[in-house]
């Protein structure tokens, strides 16, 4: 069972006195930090020199991390390569895979690493405060006594090797002599290599290395922290392990404690196992000072501060489609201590460019120098920078860009910002704080944030936490010069910024031809020893990644595992005007409202025509406000306000209703503004006299975010097609989101002018149509205070009851196979197979998600991952209605295609020592009890009743995981193996990938 103390800031305050010593740690301070209702401590451990930071609160979602302030001195990604192995097992768990042990047997809530351009940091999140010390045991054992020394198997498997490829007539021949070796192939392959492969697809991350790399390049900043696929093969074993050693030790850590947990334990579990132990790096250190080196040599790589420098034009190129120019202006802040200043920058380029009715993003646009302008603030670096970035950018505009950009801040400068603009924006960031959504553990967040400044000042532990003051502060400076006089500062008087244009060349021209010639020369010139070593080097990994593993890690029991979290009933009020599920959760007096409009009243072909509704309402004025004007208000009154589109499989497997759904949250305060202006948006927006040029620039916004998602996010849109083969739900998502989404779109923009009356006059009627009374069901969650003040304000929402017209007319077309691939700019791929398994008369209980752990992080991660090179694969059970394998940022397909057909065999011999099989329930079971903020409550219980799903099949689920048995998964694996064969496949990737694979596809240039 969980363990909780009555009342942990109370106990730490009893424990932790400034100016005295508990376990090793003196304790330097105590804050206060009403922001979080917690108490923060400070912390020193005087004999290793390790920092830590606790934040005692109730929160029983508990946070451990352990963080390393990593600074690259080049791109060889040696510290994103250190991530990734040092989980590879370590001196106490001589484990091939720690790290994906813990997630297939732990109660974990979040588990991970990140590298970032000058800290490493391993975090993790348990509800389960033994589960908490087991999770701090295996990480600090793999960062400070990692197998990387013994085993340099673990760097060539995550960092990179060679590997030769021969040709079929050569395999199987023993070594094939030294001629048959130079018929092969040389290529590098490797975890990390593949994966910066297909992050560094994404032209805006090159764009923002290249930004980075002009602003600081007397900095560690001007290197790829993650690593570039052309620099990795220079690193070297050794290098590998002397960086280790020098970064990875006490003194130079950065440790953070967060939630309800027995504080006096967990030091004395610090102090008595790691602090004062030694470790495999300190003893590399102390070997090296006593072969002579000197100790200076020996220092972690220095993190200096880049004097000021302009960079006044920089072109880069990228083997990337045309639409993918970009232009950057970077622009750097200051420091990262002077957070007011940092907060302030935020909140000003957001109200100058957050929104298409932003003043500044606004003139850019009118201007034509490109599809779309974002910004974003990188807080996270000792020199903060703000990025602004034209996407879609015209050639040879990034001069244009800065003078058409500097001449708008000018304008302000001298006019004014408008205050409406900053007090929406600083009221919007608020309810976002109050909200305390971050997508992960708060415990793991907070720790992130927190290094955001103590990793350059010790003094600054908590200076990124304590946020109230600053908000105060600058709710005062509306009333001066402040923000004119820091845009004037940033903008028009900054010795520091950069102007980076990134233009689109032929793919033959790119990176991978320039790696294919380097790798043939390399192969010319090695001896046929050295060939051959290839060859052994390759299998001797091979037999490192088969081997079996004997040690086990510390795992909970079933018997661990407490009561499932009671949930309050779902209530379908019908005294409201409109039907209302009704949800009584906390939400720290906070209210969201929501409406779903049922779209079988659309015809299918008519769909995407909603998805372009939903993305305009808001971006057009109304008859009461103009487009700014409602920009402003909204920002002001709401915490967010969304039109989307969500697809309910039926209980029917061809049963399919899809809703546009209006979202929208807001503090308690403004309960008014929630039921008015949701409506406001809905009724009255001038869809029949929309801006032409407004709306391009929205659906030109579109069209490079999907775009973006096919290269950055492939395996979602490859999941989503392949299920588009079988499942008519998914065909209705492909027609509002998806391919086909897409393709009508881009068609669109290449006939806007001609239809564009048509559009609007269509647009009209749509509304019309959806929003009615009629199959409306409404959603309320907040205090029952809330729900009467909102229902006395909203009415009836202004809904009549519709005429009828055109109802029930959504026919969805038959699904079928198109067995596609997808050409994407990159050098990786994507693959999926998917299918609904009700269609193969296949039940999905509970047992399906232990086998689907069991499947994912066995398995598949052994073969597709640790052995084939891919960064990501699994395999999904999700509810009863979805079943699918795939890939992400894989180097090959063919292989992984191969490997999910043998995926049903593994399962039906699947025999796991008891312990093991445990782990892989406790972990399901976690993953459905972990804690969810109310949002997200709210929308997975109206999901549930909106999808007619049985309101206790998650109870029984749960039941089913926890009773599930070995016999039973292997009983399974029949019916994964007729899944595996009767799943359609859909592949999104790079040219050069897709026309390697055998599997007979259609090919389709997406982005032509």
């Amino acid at each position: 069972m969980p363990t909780t103390s009555t009342d942990p800031r109370a106990a730490a305050a009893a424990l932790l006195v400034p100016g005295t010593t508990c376990h090793g740690f003196a304790v330097e301070r105590r804050e206060t930090v009403p922001e979080l209702d917690s108490d923060a401590y400070v912390l020193r451990h005087t004999a290793s020199g390790a920092r830590l930071l606790y934040l005692a609160c109730d929160d029983e979602n508990k946070a451990f991390a352990i963080g390393f302030k990593t600074p690259p001195a080049d791109s060889t990604g040696v510290f994103h390569i250190l991530e990734h192995s040092v989980l590879c097992g370590s001196a106490k768990f001589p484990v091939k895979e720690p790290f994906v042990d813990l997630i297939k047997s732990s109660m974990q809530t979040f588990l991970n690493a990140m590298t970032y351009p000058d800290k490493t940091i391993y975090p993790v999140a348990t509800t389960n405060e033994q589960d908490l010390y087991n999770l701090m045991d295996v990480y600090l054992d793999a960062v400070f006594n990692p197998a990387i020394y013994t085993k340099p198997t673990i760097f060539e498997q995550e960092g990179w090797h060679y590997e030769l490829d021969l040709p079929e007539s050569v395999e199987g021949e023993g070594d094939g002599g030294s001629a048959s070796l130079r018929e092969g192939t040389l290529r590098y392959n490797g975890v990390v290599f593949n994966e910066m492969k297909g992050a560094l697809s994404d032209p805006m991350s090159v764009l923002d290395d290249a930004v980075n790399a002009a602003l600081y390049p007397d900095t560690a900043y001007a290197h790829e922290s993650g690593g570039d696929p052309r620099a990795i093969p220079a690193l070297t074993y050794e290098q590998f392990l002397d960086t280790h050693a020098r970064h990875y030790n006490p003194s130079n850590s950065y440790i953070t404690l967060y939630g309800d947990l027995d504080v006096d334990r967990a030091l004395a579990f610090l102090d008595e196992r790691y602090l004062s132990q030694p470790s495999a790096a300190s003893r590399r250190m102390d070997a090296a000072v006593a072969a002579g080196e000197d100790p200076s040599t020996l220092a972690p790589n220095p993190l200096g501060v880049q004097a000021p420098v302009t960079c006044e034009y920089k072109r880069i190129e990228m083997a990337t489609t045309p639409e993918n120019a970009l232009v950057g202006l970077g622009l750097v802040l200051g420091s990262a201590l002077d957070r007011k200043r940092t907060i302030a920058a935020d909140i000003l380029f957001e109200a100058l460019l957050g929104s298409n009715e932003a003043p500044v993003k606004k003139a850019i646009l009118a201007a034509g120098l490109g599809g779309n302008v974002v910004s974003y603030t990188a807080a996270e670096s000792l020199q903060p920078y703000e990025l602004i970035m034209l996407q879609n950018a015209q050639p040879g505009v990034a001069r244009e860009l800065r003078r058409v950009f500097q001449d708008a801040c000018r304008d302000l400068c001298e006019h004014g910002v408008p205050r409406e603009r900053l007090e929406a924006i600083i009221s919007s960031n608020e309810y976002d704080l109050r909200q305390r959504d971050y997508g992960i553990a708060d415990g793991v967040a907070i720790a992130c944030d927190a290094l955001s400044t103590w990793l350059y000042d010790d003094d600054a532990a908590t200076l990124a936490l304590k946020y109230g003051p600053v908000y105060e502060e600058l709710r005062g400076e509306l009333d001066g010069n402040y923000f004119e006089d820091l845009l004037r500062e940033l903008v028009l008087e900054n010795d520091h910024m950069a102007l980076v244009e990134l233009v689109p060349i032929d793919a033959a021209e790119g990176a991978e031809g320039a790696e294919a010639a380097e790798l043939a020369a390399k192969r010319d010139a090695m001896t046929d020893a050295e060939l051959a070593d290839v060859v052994e080097r390759t299998a001797a990994l091979r037999a490192a990644q088969e081997a079996e593993d004997k040690a086990t890690l510390p795992r909970l029991r079933v018997s661990d595992i407490g009561a499932a979290r009671p949930e309050p009933p779902l209530v379908v009020d019908t005294t409201a005007p409109i039907p209302c599920l009704r949800h009584d959760i906390p939400t720290n007096r906070l209210a969201y409202a929501m409406q779903y409009f049922d779209l079988s009243c659309v015809a299918f072909e008519d769909l995407p025509y909603v998805t372009l509704l939903c993305r305009l309402l808001k971006q057009l004025p109304t008859r009461e406000h103009s487009a700014e004007e409602l920009d402003n208000l909204l920002a002001g009154k709401l915490g967010f306000l969304s039109f989307t589109t969500e697809v309910m499989t039926q209980p029917d497997v061809d049963g399919v209703r899809p809703y546009l759904l209006v979202s929208a949250g807001a503090l308690s305060e403004k309960i008014d503004a929630l039921a008015s202006l949701p409506r406001e948006v809905w009724s009255s927006t001038l869809l029949l006299d929309a801006d032409a040029d407004r709306v391009r620039d929205v659906l030109t916004q579109i069209r490079i975010g999907l775009e973006q998602g096919f290269i950055n996010n492939g395996h979602s849109a490859a999941l989503g097609r392949a299920m588009s083969y079988s499942s008519p739900s998914a065909v209705v998502r492909e027609q509002l989101s998806g391919v086909d989404f897409y393709l009508f779109l881009r068609d669109l923009l290449e006939h806007f002018d001609e239809r564009l009356d048509d559009l609007r006059a269509k647009l009209a009627a749509l509304a019309d149509r959806i929003f009615v009374a009629d199959g409306c069901m409404a959603s309320f969650t907040g205090s029952d205070e809330d729900f009467d003040a909102y229902w006395d304000a909203a009415g009836d929402l202004g809904l009549g009851a519709g005429d009828g017209a055109g109802s029930g007319t959504l026919v969805v077309p038959a699904p079928r196979d198109r067995h596609e691939a997808f050409v994407i700019p990159s050098d990786i791929c994507f693959a999926a197979r998917a299918c609904d398994p009700r269609r193969l008369g296949i039940d999905v209980t509970g047992a399906w998600a232990v086998a689907a752990n069991a499947l994912s992080y066995d398995y598949l991660w052994n073969e597709i991952r640790v052995k084939g090179g891919a960064y990501g694969c699994g395999f999904r059970a999700a509810g009863e209605r979805q079943t699918a394998f795939y890939t992400y940022r894989d180097p090959a397909v063919d292989p992984s295609i191969e490997r999910v057909a043998r995926a049903g065999a593994w399962l039906g011999s699947f025999e796991p020592d008891e312990a093991a099989f445990e782990g892989f329930i406790v972990s399901c079971v976690s993953g459905m009890d972990a804690p969810v903020k109310p949002y997200a409550l709210t929308k997975r219980r109206n999901t549930t009743y909106l999808a007619g799903l049985d309101p206790h099949a998650r109870e029984e689920r749960r039941a089913q995981m926890l009773a599930a048995t070995p016999a039973e998964l292997r009983s399974l694996g029949a019916d994964v193996t007729r899944i595996a064969a009767a799943s359609p496949t859909c592949v999104f990737g790079g040219r050069d990938v897709v026309a390697k694979s055998n599997s007979g596809f259609t090919v389709v240039d997406l982005l032509a």
